[in-house]
């Protein structure tokens, strides 16, 4: 009896011990930086989708395609070893392991191999489709209808059929002409050059001149001297370069050109959609103070102007980036997006005449992302804001009655696909605290089958305790959201220095309601280090609403920081608050706000690094630049008030800039000025260049710039 009572003492005794151990765990940087993306990535399943047009999902496992109706135990649908047998059979070499693919149809799988791009129907075991492309070609634009890709090659467009003949669409030999890629710096939605119609039989294509954008020179070092790569850069108030479209005919050969000239020369053409008979195509206008758009009809046979259907205009900015989603049982209708009417981005319903039938969505929150339509299109699909600004939940809206109905019911950032027919969802989301959960639904809100409910794989971790909450904004009115890191093994007794991370610029909301808050690893790698780290979404941020965003205008920088300095009176109220150890930290324009903060507060920030920071409006580029802080010309008191240059002399603490070196989004030339700026007054300065880098230090690279951050932080602030 003894003996059992020995054996379970120590079994219980020895438990409790391992456990305490197993939770002591600390991530290395390579867990921090790597690991998020690996071994602690929350299980999924791997290339979930709904199989064409069946109310059947797909989802790849151990190499093989595993499928299921809602409800029913997966079965294998297709092995490796039999997509293999296929591929051989077609006379096309076999494959490591099951590739990325797209289903073109339910039984039809759309991939590429080897610079080729495949359809292979696996029930009657046949190649469709064995497209090869040119190998030097890019952007690639796949279009069903036609079985046709085009691409390009350097500055010019080609197309390439199933025959793999290769026709040149353009063949422009002045380098400052650019054909079939994004214009305007990808701003206003923009994400590519190339425009398919719907039946396959015509090619729409921006065309940009750059002869009048001045050149910036970057360095390669790779080579023994250096070679100088020169890249196109629009600059605020300088030179733009002037954007047209073609329309190219797949049978005549010939191409069409539009030319819209609301505004002149200086103008962005967005949204670029196909209307859904071919004949129309439809661009959003938008002159380049970026404050008047004009949605415009033409006829693309000809690139004759047919109408402007509306406009829209705003003091400070329009943002026009949301193509037309037009109805397929309806092709005269399509629904609008835009936030310009009421203050946050809806969706309204209008003719192809330009006539407002109705608006769609109302409410002090945002749709962030259409999902779609049933096959009767008597519903309408989307994902908003509604519940809460760092949540996201998918709902159904009834086109016709106007009625809405939530489809997601537990707490979290839902990411949501609708079957083809409209009956069911997959709902993949994770909370604070949940890493991830899969579930089948259907669209009346029924909850069907658990998919995945993954597990806390930093369980064994001792990690920092994370919490959403919110503070007032400066103006003393608007909710603030952020996310606080506990230092692991926190004593409320004790005093902490805290470390705050800031990006504060447009389109980016970094506090969500997803698992850890939305936070990266290295926040815990800190937090482990003994540091507290605070993250505040400032006005000016995204998913807000115009005016929050707004505030920012002709005065990028001042509002964000008032705000901050809000985040920071508020921690500065808790006991366990170092106030005299207060860094931040950023990258881009949260490198703006790191340098504007240190430099403006420099009695509160005693450390800060700075990645990429923007320096001076003046010179960045005119797409983002302008909208936000109209040009140097209409506006030289509020680029003189943002610019760090004259705020070199006031830096007091210790500051690091991190740079790539051949960054092409934010120029070297912003941190190589604020360097001169602090040597001429004498100013003392940390400066790390990488090389091989752009705008993000990516990769294993990232290893040794997060951990030079880290150290910078241990080195004068803890």
């Amino acid at each position: 009896m003894k003996r059992i009572f020995l054996l379970v003492y120590l079994l219980i005794n020895c438990g409790v011990f391992l456990s305490l151990e197993a939770q002591t765990k600390k991530l290395s940087m390579e867990d921090a930086i790597l690991g998020q993306w690996r071994q602690f990535y929350p299980e999924s399943l791997s290339q979930l989708s709904w199989r064409g047009d069946l109310s059947e999902y797909t989802y790849v496992k151990e190499n093989k395609i595993m499928h299921a109706k809602p409800g029913a135990e997966p079965k294998v649908l297709l092995s490796l070893e039999e997509l293999n047998a296929g591929l051989k059979a077609n006379e096309i070499e076999s494959l490591q392991r099951m590739p990325r693919f797209s289903w073109q149809s339910a039984n039809v799988m759309e991939f590429n191999l080897r610079g080729a791009l495949i359809h292979y129907d696996f029930v009657a075991k046949k190649v469709l489709l064995n497209l090869k492309m040119n190998s030097k070609a890019e952007n690639q634009d796949f279009c069903d209808a036609s079985n046709t890709v085009a691409y390009t090659i350097e500055n010019n467009l080609y197309i390439a059929g199933k025959d793999g003949q290769e026709i040149a669409v353009t063949t422009d030999a002045d380098k400052n002409i650019v054909n079939g890629q994004a214009v305007s710096r990808s701003e206003y939605g923009i994400s590519g050059g190339i425009f398919w119609s719907p039946n396959g039989k015509q090619l729409a294509f921006y065309r940009k001149d750059e002869a009048n954008v001045t050149s910036f020179p970057l360095v390669d070092i790779n080579t023994r001297v250096g070679d100088l790569r020169e890249i196109k850069y629009p600059m605020a108030g300088m030179g733009s370069e002037v954007v047209s479209l073609g329309v190219y005919n797949l049978n005549t050969k010939k191409t069409s050109w539009i030319k819209p000239d609301d505004f002149g020369s200086d103008q962005y053409l967005t949204n670029i959609s196909w209307g859904a008979d071919n004949k129309y195509i439809y661009i959003q206008v938008l002159n380049r103070a970026s404050n008047h758009a004009k949605l415009n009809k033409y006829e693309a046979e000809t690139g004759s102007f047919v109408a402007t259907l509306f406009e829209e205009k705003d003091d400070r900015w329009v943002e026009p980036s949301h193509k037309l989603v037009f109805l397929k049982n309806k092709p005269n209708q399509f629904i609008y997006q835009t936030n310009n009417r009421h203050g946050f981005n809806h969706a309204y319903l209008y003719n192809t005449e330009g006539k407002l039938i109705k608006q769609l969505t109302s409410g002090d929150w945002e749709i962030t992302e259409i999902l779609g339509f049933d096959k009767d299109e008597k519903y309408m699909f989307y994902v908003s804001t509604e519940v809460s600004p760092i949540d996201r939940h998918a709902y159904k809206l009834n086109l016709k009655t106007g009625k809405r109905y939530r489809l997601t019911k537990d707490e979290g950032y839902h990411s949501v696909q609708v079957s083809a027919d409209g009956k069911y969802i997959l709902d993949n989301y994770s909370s604070l605290n949940v890493p991830r959960i899969i579930n089948v639904a259907d669209t009346r809100g029924k909850f069907v089958k658990e998919l995945v409910k993954a597990e806390n794989k930093l369980k064994d971790y001792n990690l920092g305790e994370i919490s959403l909450g919110t503070i007032k904004s400066a103006d003393g009115v608007t909710d603030l959201h952020y996310r606080m890191v506990k230092p692991a093994d926190f004593d409320p007794n004790k005093k902490y220095p805290v470390v705050v991370y800031v990006y504060g610029g447009p389109h980016a909301q970094l506090v969500t309601n997803r698992y850890m808050g939305g936070s990266r690893l290295w926040e815990q790698y800190m937090a482990q280090s003994g540091y507290l780290l605070y993250i505040l979404d400032n006005r000016g941020s995204a998913n807000r609403g115009k005016e929050f965003e707004a505030v920012i205008h002709r005065q990028c920088g001042q509002p964000e920081m008032a705000d901050q300095m809000k985040g920071v009176e508020f921690l500065k109220s808790l006991p366990y608050v170092d106030a005299d150890k207060i860094g931040v930290h950023g990258w881009s324009y949260g490198g703006f706000m790191t340098i504007s903060l240190i430099t403006n507060y420099p009695d509160v920030f005693k450390v800060a690094v700075a990645g990429g920071p923007v320096i001076d409006w003046k010179w960045y580029e005119a797409m983002y630049g302008e909208r936000y802080m109209d040009t140097p010309d209409e506006n030289p008191e509020g680029y003189a008030k943002t610019s760090l240059i004259a705020k070199a002399k006031d830096l007091k603490g210790k500051l690091l800039i991190c740079q790539g070196a051949i960054d092409p989004t934010v120029l070297w030339q912003h941190s190589l000025n604020f360097i001169r700026e602090c040597i001429k007054n004498n100013v003392q300065v940390d400066y790390f260049p990488y090389p091989r880098a752009e705008h993000n230090v990516r990769g294993r690279d990232r290893i040794h710039l997060k951990q030079k951050v880290s150290n910078y932080f241990d080195d004068y602030l803890k």
